[in-house]
């Protein structure tokens, strides 16, 4: 009976995943310094959201079911890590006007594993040979503004098995839209991750860390008096989708993923703004 039950869930989140396709970074190989600055962890909730505690923002989903997760706030981003699979379930993080440029550079950084990571994380021989890129999810193009933003931007827990080509292509693209939305309207609400199907998985290196069938991004602006939303899939090798062909709802996203999205909205404000795409809001091509 088990047996039939993995199937049916693994045929549903085809079908979801196919549903919305007919809708329709490389990792740094400069050499890293050892430096981390210490940040103190605390899990109580701070609406003024200084580093190192667990942020209660518009950004913050939650899901429909028990997941195994570790959330840990850090200086850009906030990230729900996954003891089993080994990644991160989802990031998320408000990225403002003023944080779209900055001094600081990826320059002499290479992807480490996270210090207040409780379980195994993946390292770089789990990469290496592996054909697949280090993948931001909280790119370090985002994290310009400050030092140890940029640092820990490139721990594992921030990091997935992503196709080269879509790493340096439609998903870079799609970051770089992500920060002109910001220019535009202030500010823009970010959650992204990895589409995983559990069945039949492709795993890379000794860790068996699983290699995402899509990724996707969920975003929020507030435009004027409202609020509008969209999300994304994207293919994770061989995605030849135009940005608005890989578009959706963020109800879709949120049925593929189990993911409620955006929930400390006014419930009223939640179902208008997922329900739909303004297109107008988003200027896709």
């Amino acid at each position: 009976m088990k047996k039939y039950i993995s199937i049916a869930l693994v045929f549903v989140v085809v079908l979801l995943i196919m549903a919305l396709i007919i809708r329709g970074s490389n990792d740094s190989e400069e050499v890293y310094d050892g430096f981390v600055q210490q940040v103190e962890q605390n899990d109580t909730p701070s609406s003024s959201n200084p580093v190192g505690q667990l942020r209660t923002g518009l950004e913050i989903p939650c899901y429909d079911f028990v997941v195994d997760e570790q959330i840990m706030a850090k200086r850009g981003y906030t990230v729900s890590f996954n003891p089993d699979t080994k990644l991160p379930n989802w990031v998320a993080y408000e990225l403002t006007a003023d944080e779209t440029d900055g001094p600081w550079t990826r320059k002499g950084l290479r992807f480490v594993p996270d210090p207040y990571c409780k379980g195994e994380q993946a390292d770089r021989e789990d990469y290496r040979n592996s054909g697949y890129s280090h993948g931001h999810l909280a790119p370090a193009g985002d994290m310009k503004w400050d030092s140890l933003a940029m640092i820990e931007s490139f721990y594992y827990t921030n990091c997935i098995p992503q196709d080269a080509n879509l790493n340096t292509g439609k998903w870079h693209q799609l970051e770089e839209k992500t920060r002109k939305l910001a220019r535009e309207y202030g500010n823009v609400y970010i959650v992204t991750g990895p589409v995983i199907q559990y069945d039949s998985i492709e795993r890379i290196g000794n860790h068996g860390i699983p290699v995402p069938i899509a990724c996707y991004k969920a975003l929020m602006i507030r435009n004027k008096e409202r609020y509008s939303a969209i999300g994304f899939v994207m293919l994770n090798g061989g995605e030849q989708r135009s940005m608005k062909e890989c578009a959706c709802t963020v109800d879709e996203l949120e049925a593929l993923l189990g993911l409620n999205m955006f929930y400390n909205l006014p419930n009223d404000i939640e179902e208008g703004v997922e329900s739909k795409v303004t297109w107008a809001d988003w200027n896709l091509r």
